[in-house]
């Protein structure tokens, strides 16, 4: 404004000069004054104005750097927050399965086992896991396998969890327990059982190992992606 309202005034004085006082050669004259005062000050409003557009610059430069500061800050601040948590859920994981009692039965001995017996044992032994209540299972009798000193009865039970949607399950899980019976030890002595997951040759021994129900989640879930990979 002030660059603007000096150009009118010097114009103003110019033309009344021209005019008024002077005759042409000092009217020239006034004129290229005035028209060195003219770039003088339009040298001057732009170099203002460049000082103001840097100034903004620079602003804007503190302000976005506050801003990344302000981001970093915030983001060193989450990833301390979560490290605690996990740290903590860790800890306390650590801790439930520390006071955690493996449960097991009181095996039959050798002497009073059946097949029927046998199986029910399994079911009892079954009902100290901790699994959701949507899992089914039913448990069958496969085969009797005949050893050097013992004999072997094996035994599948299958998971799955059906729903309204789809009472039939796409898939199952299947752990396969068996049961030995010593040929050379004394008959007193409980049966041996031990049970191993579909597709793993792991061996568990009750009351010696947790079972954990994700063991059956992984089963189901790799027979999903095998069958959707496969197309007719």
């Amino acid at each position: 404004m002030l660059f603007l309202w000096g150009l009118k005034c010097l114009c103003s004085l110019s033309t009344q000069a021209q005019v008024q006082k002077f005759g042409a050669t000092e009217a020239c004259c006034i004129l290229q004054h005035v028209s060195l005062l003219m770039l003088s000050l339009s040298s001057l409003g732009g170099l203002l104005y460049k000082e103001r557009w840097c100034l903004g610059c620079l602003i804007m430069d503190m302000e976005e750097e506050d801003e990344a500061i302000r981001e970093k800050a915030q983001s060193l601040i989450e990833t301390v927050i979560r490290g605690v948590k996990e740290q903590l859920e860790a800890l306390q994981k650590k801790e439930r399965e520390a006071d955690y009692v493996i449960g097991n039965i009181q095996w039959i001995a050798c002497k009073d086992f059946t097949v029927e017996r046998g199986r029910q044992q399994i079911e009892e032994y079954i009902s100290t896991w901790e699994f959701h209540e949507s899992w089914l299972h039913w448990s069958d009798f496969l085969k009797e396998e005949q050893l050097k000193y013992s004999q072997r009865y094996h035994y599948r039970v299958r998971w799955s969890i059906p729903t309204c949607r789809k009472p039939i399950p796409q898939a199952t899980a299947c752990i396969y327990f068996i049961v030995e019976i010593s040929n050379i030890k004394p008959p007193n002595l409980p049966i041996e059982v031990f049970f191993i997951l579909e597709s793993n040759r792991l061996i568990h021994r009750p009351g010696r190992c947790r079972f954990r129900e994700k063991w059956l989640k992984d089963i189901i879930e790799s027979k999903m992606i095998l069958m959707e990979s496969i197309t007719f």
